[in-house]
């Protein structure tokens, strides 16, 4: 069986480089959906030639009123009926989460022939509560364009995030982001990241490693032969989606790895459901259910459910049912669900599940900081986010492998597919600020704190996503606007500002090797000058940090030594862990999003190197 399906494109630059990012090779990628002119020069390429006539699928979505409705003669007798005038044969397959049946053809049919098949279903048994079609939905590749090996997305002063300012806030800890796509590999950026996942593909040809359904998430490879995925269908390598993907939302910063990720202290949960020539609906919807903590039959409960969902992926129609039961699924679980525009250059509204309702729908800028010039937009769109052009693309952690996997490396990719992450890393520090926000409240505090853009990016939504206000937005710290100003009287003089107390100095004391010994630092603000006599040392210190304040932890060292830095509560509950390499400055910050107090110990440790001397600022 060889489906053709409904896509979204995730503009995708490729240059795999090593793990120190040198070596860079370039490799021409193509369109998922369509033949392009490889002759011509990649800025001249000539308008795409659709490889099929229309998309197609093998599988029918049928939800009846009741659990054994589709049982009756009358609906069997209608099931036939409408499959005989395609001239095919339905097999009740499996069911989904919402209890929809998903009926399986003995060959594919384009989608508007199983439209009107589900037409006719709904018209001719009153059992049927919908039916529609269940659509393959996939990532999308495009030929490679020239690299930008930095960043840019996340600090650069025209088109980033600003990211550096939201980290003083929030890094995204304790917060979990499910990744919705082709896998992730167990790359060392996610050392310690990487949450039990789980694999929806029911299809074991799509899936390529051996089996359906299963507790093994991690991607084997997505690379297609030659027409495998319909008739004239291009072969493809392996495109290591969800690898990309995941490190853009929650790679681990300060590891000496290359990269960092928007959200560098969450965890992801990976989930798979695309695979050769992609994913089906109802697989994706089960996904869905299942991340945000949802019962999906046949899978074990997930212990980890996410408060962001990141979808980088779509095709061409209107949101199914099935997409739009399982997005309020996990809406209904406190889920923030954000999904890719689309890379089609058309309006989202044809796009799907960007089309959906109750999502936060990301369109893709350019490192001008306006459109990219594959992007869609429209009506639907919430924001936009750094997605890459063809003047850069987005770096973040990828695989060697052509087909199976290789090793670990980084790659710069582009499409709406990487400004999701972005957005879904931006939703993960901005629910660390304040746990308690519904995906409604983010989606509001999202575009009220989006800044304007610094180039065209008409369609686009409210603007730029800006990490930083969001943040701020988040934990009511944003600056309110001016009241209206009283009638001006006379006012006593001005009282002198008070003088800030300067930094207290502080020695660190032994013994202070363990969090029950941690030697208290009573100072807001504090200087500690302390020593790792032998590269085994650490010390610890206790510091109180107000309610609704952050403390900011910086650590210094000389050229030879590399050490980094804790945090932990008082009874050993590690909160955040940084390493850092010789000569490295790291800086951690913890914020209290209590009214009350707590306490928290600091601990300072070798991670490479030798002993010797560190300076510890501690401010509030």
């Amino acid at each position: 069986m060889n489906p053709v399906h409904t896509t979204l494109t995730a503009l995708f630059t490729l240059s795999v480089m090593g793990t120190a990012l040198a070596g860079s090779t370039n490799e021409r990628l193509r369109h998922v959906t369509a033949m392009e002119d490889w002759n011509g020069p990649p800025m001249a390429r000539r308008a795409p030639v659709a490889w099929a006539a229309s998309p197609v699928s093998d599988r029918l979505i049928v939800k009846y009123r009741s659990v054994d409705g589709g049982d009756s003669l009358r609906s069997r007798m209608a099931t036939r009926v409408v499959g005989n005038r395609q001239g095919v044969e339905l097999e009740d397959w499996r069911t989904t989460a919402h209890g929809a049946r998903v009926m399986r053809l003995n060959r594919p049919v384009p989608v508007e022939a199983l439209r009107a098949m589900a037409d006719t279903l709904r018209a001719t048994d009153p059992n049927v509560e919908y039916a529609e079609p269940d659509l393959l939905l996939q990532t999308a590749l495009t030929p490679n364009d020239p690299l930008y090996a930095q960043q840019w997305h996340l600090s650069s002063a025209t088109a980033g995030i600003r990211a550096p300012l939201a980290w003083d806030r929030a890094t995204g800890q304790g917060i979990t982001v499910a990744v919705i796509d082709t896998g992730v590999r167990p790359h060392a950026e996610f050392a310690g990241k990487l949450l039990p996942g789980y694999d929806f593909i029911t299809n074991t040809t799509m899936a390529g490693d051996g089996n359906g359904r299963d507790a093994d998430a991690a991607d084997v490879g997505d690379f297609t032969t030659a027409g495998q995925c319909g008739s004239g269908s291009p072969a493809t390598n392996s495109s290591w989606h969800g690898t990309h993907v995941a490190g853009i939302v929650a790679a681990q910063g300060n590891n000496a790895q290359g990269v960092t990720g928007v959200a560098f202290n969450a965890r992801i949960l990976p989930v798979r459901a695309l695979g050769r020539c992609g994913g089906y609906s109802s697989d994706i919807a089960d996904a869905i259910v299942w991340s945000a903590g949802g019962t999906v039959s046949g899978a074990p409960v997930n212990p980890n459910p996410a408060r962001v969902i990141n979808l980088s992926l779509g095709g061409r129609g209107s949101c199914g049912i099935t997409t739009q039961n399982a997005i309020n699924t996990a809406r209904s679980r406190g889920a923030v669900v954000v999904v890719a525009a689309g890379n089609e250059r058309t309006d989202v509204n044809n796009s799907t599940p960007a089309n959906c309702n109750g999502v936060v729908t990301v369109a893709a800028t350019g490192n001008t900081g306006g459109k990219a010039s594959y992007s869609n937009t429209g009506s639907k769109v919430t924001l936009a986010a750094p997605g890459g052009d063809n003047s850069g693309g987005i770096l973040s952690t990828y695989n060697t492998g052509k087909t199976a996997p290789a090793a670990d490396s980084h790659a710069n990719l582009m499409g709406t597919s990487m400004a999701t992450p972005v957005v879904s890393g931006v939703v993960a520090l901005m629910l660390q600020a304040r746990p308690s926000l519904t995906p409604d409240q983010v989606s509001t505090l999202l575009r009220s704190s989006a800044r304007p853009f610094p180039a065209a990016c008409s369609g686009c939504g409210a603007g730029l996503v800006d990490a930083n206000a969001a943040v701020l937005a988040a934990s009511g710290s944003a600056a309110p606007p001016p009241a209206p100003a009283p009638a001006p009287t006379p006012a006593p003089a001005p009282a002198p500002a008070p003088t800030p107390a300067p930094p207290a100095n502080v020695a660190d004391i032994e013994p202070n090797n363990t969090v029950a010994t941690a030697q208290r630092v009573s100072a807001v603000n504090a200087t500690v000058a302390g020593t790792l006599s032998t590269t085994a040392d650490q010390d610890h210190f206790r510091v109180t940090v107000a309610g609704g304040k952050s403390m900011v932890a910086r650590l210094t060292t000389g050229t030879a030594s590399g050490f980094g830095i804790g945090v932990y509560t008082t009874s050993g509950q590690q909160l955040i862990l940084l390493t850092a390499l010789q000569g490295q400055t790291s800086q951690a910050t913890l914020r209290n999003s209590g009214s009350a107090s707590m306490d928290v110990v600091v601990r300072v440790f070798r991670s490479v190197g030798s002993a010797g001397a560190y300076t510890l600022k501690l401010s509030q």
